[in-house]
């Protein structure tokens, strides 16, 4: 091999627990990927998650005639079944999805095992870290298994782990398989999740928070150890931002090796005719559901808006969102806004009252009660989002120019209201807002663009930050509209955002369609047929490491 020269993976094994298991936005990294990285290495990319049963049902076909005699080998010599078939998803990759808890006995032997080799401390451990290190471990026997069966010490592989729920298995394969080039990608740091969502200040005092000490406080010790130690051990270390490579050095005290910046796959998009389907379809149920809700129907040039994400109620800046909606509510704008906060809460049901009506097709005039929820909640009286709605007195008044509407569900096609999936009814928005605070990338306003969907995000999300650099102009007429938000200025970006809203109402026909282009042009910069080369950088750069390593 000639100096220098680029080291391709013969084998990837890529494990996460959001493999054919749709939780957040690493689900989306990874099934929006998957058939740029299957073009280059074929079935030689093996997926690996969780075997939960009929959770993963909606996005895994087993395959019987799949790897066989290893999956038969696998079983007589660990004891632990695995399932194998294909991922549902575009590129149809080869998925491993493994039932882990069998291990979850012998935990406390594989914790002693990662503290005496690696000083992950897991003693204060609680919440989802023993399920996620019993996966993770599997996983580890599961690649090292898979490696010694079919002979791969003469090939270049790469076992790539993302955030700290697959730390243990990554340090699992560093042990058993020094050959293996192992990659830790982080797309946010836990303690720095912590800091924000913990109503602190991560960014006034940024230089001065020490990761250790802050896990200490925040009692995060046994994630922030495990996210640490993986980092520093990986043969390459990789985030998805700018700004969360930023927070790794300071908070893990180890700076990524490589930025991995998220991508897009524009042929989920709706092209032509079906969009235009898509988008009528989705703005007609939309109104519709508010209609039986509110019992008014909204006018055909509704302007309709949507914030979505996880439930991380200052992070991703819903209270913001919703203060915002308050202000434009305040000013009494001349066309009639409906405001949708598509964020999945803790849910009993959807209404059935609700769902009376829209089977009814009866045009009602009067209001159901509490005329912003589409599902009924276990919580109602803990909910920030609901009480935050009330607190500002949203009514959903037929007076009011202004309504909001909380859909509380995951939009997966059957939540019994909507029974659409998100992507549709995204298609019917004209505006999307992520006034986020702590968004090391944020795919929502990402997607959003990528459905000709202009969006107003902040420079503290990595997407936004990246947008900010590829337009011409920073407003939402070029697609997406980048607000400076800062630890003070709560109240301004809330006035900035409902002005933008107002803005968004007044433009003409013409001038929409020439942002919807604005926001497609941006979108296609970003899609993964440019970002993946920063993944091939990463995997060559362990190759590269573990090469020099043998040399030397």
């Amino acid at each position: 091999m000639k100096k220098n020269e680029v080291i391709k993976p013969d084998y990837i094994f890529e494990a996460s627990w959001e493999v054919c298991n749709k939780v957040g936005g690493i689900y989306t990294v990874l099934s929006s990927k998957a058939k740029v990285m299957n073009a280059q290495n074929s079935d030689s990319h093996i997926y690996i998650g969780p075997d939960l049963g009929s959770s993963n049902s909606l996005y895994f076909t087993e395959d019987s005639s799949l790897l066989k005699k290893w999956q038969t080998h696998f079983h007589k010599t660990t004891g632990l079944k695995v399932r194998i078939g294909r991922w549902n998803i575009p590129g149809n990759p080869i998925a491993l999805l493994i039932n882990f808890s069998p291990l979850c006995e012998s935990k406390n032997e594989f914790y002693g095992d990662m503290w005496e080799k690696y000083k992950v401390n897991s003693l204060n451990a609680y919440g989802d870290y023993d399920e996620a290190c019993t996966f993770a471990h599997a996983t580890g026997i599961l690649i090292e298994n898979f490696y010694n069966f079919f002979k791969l010490d003469k090939s270049n592989v790469i076992a790539h782990f993302h955030e700290w729920t697959m730390g243990m298995g990554l340090l699992y394969v560093k042990d058993k398989l020094p050959d293996v080039g192992t990659v830790f990608t982080t797309h946010a740091t836990s303690i720095g999740r912590s800091i924000a969502g913990n109503g602190k200040a991560l960014y006034a005092f940024f230089n001065g928070y020490n990761g250790d000490i802050m896990a200490n406080e925040l009692n995060m010790q046994a994630k922030h150890s495990l996210e640490k130690q993986a980092a520093h051990f990986a043969d390459c270390f990789t985030t998805v931002s700018d700004i969360t490579a930023r927070e790794c050095t300071q908070l893990l005290e180890k700076t990524p090796d490589i930025v991995t910046p998220n991508g897009f796959e524009n042929d989920m998009v709706p092209k032509g005719s079906s969009y235009t389907a898509k988008r009528k379809s989705a703005r007609n149920l939309l109104k519709e559901v508010t209609a039986c809700l509110t019992g008014h129907q909204p006018s055909d040039d509704a302007i309709l808006v949507a914030i979505s994400g996880r439930y991380e109620y200052r992070n991703k800046g819903i209270d913001l969102f919703i203060k915002a909606i308050d202000d434009l509510k305040q000013s009494n704008p001349e066309k009639e806004v409906i405001a949708f906060i598509m964020v999945p809460g803790w849910i009993k049901e959807a209404r059935e009252d609700l769902v009376k009506r829209k089977k009814s097709k009866t045009k009602e005039n009067t209001p159901l009660p509490q005329p912003f929820l589409t599902h009924w909640l276990n919580n109602p009286n803990e909910d920030k989002i609901s009480n935050y709605i009330l607190q500002l007195g949203f009514t959903n008044q037929a007076s009011d120019k202004v309504k909001i509407i909380f859909v509380p569900c995951y939009l997966n096609g059957d939540d019994g209201i909507f029974n659409k999936n998100y992507y549709d009814l995204l298609a019917g928005m004209n505006l999307t807002i992520f006034p986020s605070y702590y968004e090391p990338w944020g795919y929502t306003p990402h997607e959003s663009v990528a459905f000709g969907i202009p969006t107003i995000t902040t420079q503290l999300a990595g997407f936004g930050a990246w947008a900010a650099k590829e337009q011409k102009e920073i407003n939402w007429k070029h697609g997406a509209d980048v607000i400076l938000r800062e630890e003070d200025n709560y109240l301004d970006v809330a006035k900035a955002i409902s002005g933008k809203i107002t803005e968004v109402s007044k433009a003409s026909s013409d001038e929409i369609k020439q942002v919807r282009r604005q926001a497609l042009n941006l979108a296609e910069k970003a899609t993964w047929e440019h970002f993946v080369r920063f993944y091939f950088e990463a995997y060559n750069f362990a190759l590269q490491k573990k090469k020099q390593n043998t040399q030397n």
